[in-house]
């Protein structure tokens, strides 16, 4: 081979590196796009409840925080059941998108929609029996029940509103924009804030005016994402809106079926969840206080972590609806490369700022002693909680929710054979030692399910 040869060699090959390169580029830039926005979102999502917590708690009374703790945990548990809404629109919508099919991209969000009003209509009428089951299950004291009462029965009404919205916000994840659910989030506790303040301190209605903000902020959302929705797409549902409506039911067999995986595994990670807090309440306050300010640092992590997921959701659905094998398993490598990368900095910063972290979270001394015994679990969360984290965002994408289903329901069985296996002997230590193998648990049997039932397929291969 001649020097003219070679040096042509040599460029074909730096070439395709180049274009390699900036593929590669322009993969990163597509997933933090959308994993940007979510990971602001998931961050101001807690506000909500942060706000109501704050107001009351200058209200002179710690029975108006029990009550606005215990509604909050209520509506957080009903809502978290029906997530499904969110995570189905976004899969459907995304492979919609990729086959280019903006009839069933605009058939999608209206029978979402539907669907969700009708769950929230349902809660509405059944909120007596849905009210006293959730008493029941949370216990409050008898001082708080009374208010905690009067703040349910003000915010059930805001149901159409908030599950009107996981619809939408799914949606527009399914479209590539995480913007607009960013912004609305954002807005929400603008309102929330201004509307409780007002209600509070402007009218005096102490624990309704906290309530009816909360409605407010969340209508308020579901008015601008609406109001966005035209905004930004109203030519969709204007260009295919008879086709829209003329098959709107059709296809309910799969969406169902979407839908009940997710909403089985949901139910798998609530029991696990729940679990994990009485039985850290069994042993005692201090026990349940370190706990909880422990788990504060998992869904830190898990609100970046939920971000790449979103990414993964919107990126490999459309990749897969438009039979595009290349972008989606490069979108893989790239989602899992960002994994690797968020994972070392959690638990480096865990590792090295865990005190310091801790410390403002609680300043009471026993809690702060006690927890230094349990800091090093934090340390394995990162990477225990990282793999399932960016499965559940490509088999959300791609609709292999039976993967996730199969996953959750497995880990949640291990998680109580661990527990019961080692808390005689370990005691609190045992119940992190569950949560840890839970969490790993559930990353290997998706890998695992995706290399065995999914990897046959060319696309996925």
């Amino acid at each position: 081979m001649n020097d003219k040869e070679k040096d042509k060699k040599s460029e074909a090959k730096i070439r395709r590196i180049c274009i390699f390169a900036a593929e590669m580029n322009i993969r990163d830039r597509q997933i933090l796009k959308i994993a940007l926005p979510s990971i602001v979102s998931n961050i101001t999502v807690p506000l909500l409840g942060m706000i109501d917590v704050a107001i009351v708690g200058h209200m002179g009374s710690p029975v108006y925080i029990g009550a606005v703790a215990v509604g909050s945990m209520i509506f957080n548990l009903v809502y978290w059941l029906f997530g499904f809404l969110r995570m189905g629109s976004s899969g459907l919508t995304s492979q919609a998108l990729g086959r280019r099919d903006l009839s069933e991209v605009a058939r999608l969000l209206v029978r979402s929609v539907a669907i969700a009003l009708g769950i929230a209509l349902l809660l509405i009428v059944l909120q007596l029996p849905l009210k006293w089951l959730m008493m029941w299950l949370i216990g409050p004291t008898q001082d708080v029940v009374p208010y905690a009462d009067t703040y349910f029965h003000i915010v059930v009404w805001g149901a159409p509103a908030v599950l009107g919205l996981y619809s939408l916000s799914g949606w527009f994840i399914g479209m590539q924009n995480t913007r607009i659910p960013m912004l609305i989030s954002i807005g929400q506790n603008v309102v929330n804030i201004l509307a409780s303040l007002t209600l509070v301190y402007g009218l005096g209605l102490k624990i309704e005016g906290v309530a009816l903000g909360t409605v407010i902020a969340q209508y308020a959302g579901f008015i601008v994402a609406t109001g966005l929705l035209w905004r930004y797409y109203g030519r969709i549902f204007r260009d295919h809106g008879d086709a829209c409506v003329a098959r709107l039911f059709r296809g309910l067999r799969p969406f169902f079926s979407i839908n009940r995986d997710i909403f089985l595994r949901t139910l798998c990670l609530v029991a696990v969840n729940l679990y994990f807090t009485s039985a850290g309440a069994r042993q005692g306050a201090v026990i349940l206080s370190v706990n909880t300010v422990m788990m504060q640092l998992y869904l830190f992590f898990s609100y970046f972590m939920d971000g790449f997921a979103y990414a993964g959701e919107a990126l490999c659905g459309r990749a897969y609806g438009a039979c595009n094998a290349s972008a989606f398993r490069e979108t893989l490598r790239r989602l899992f490369g960002w994994m690797a990368v968020v994972t070392t900095v959690y638990t480096l910063l865990y590792m090295l700022g865990g005190p310091w972290i801790v410390s403002i979270l609680t300043d009471e001394p026993q809690v702060l002693e006690v927890s230094r015994d349990y800091l090093f679990w934090v340390w394995l969360i990162p990477a225990a909680g990282a793999v399932a984290f960016i499965w559940d965002g490509i088999f959300v994408g791609i609709t292999a929710t039976r993967g996730m289903l199969v996953s959750s329901f497995i880990s949640a069985l291990l998680f109580f054979a661990v527990y019961w296996m080692s808390v005689g002997l370990l005691g609190n230590h045992g119940l992190w030692l569950a949560q840890i193998v839970y969490l790993a648990m559930r990353g290997i049997v998706q890998t695992v399910w995706y290399r065995e039932k999914l990897k046959n397929n060319d696309l996925l291969g």
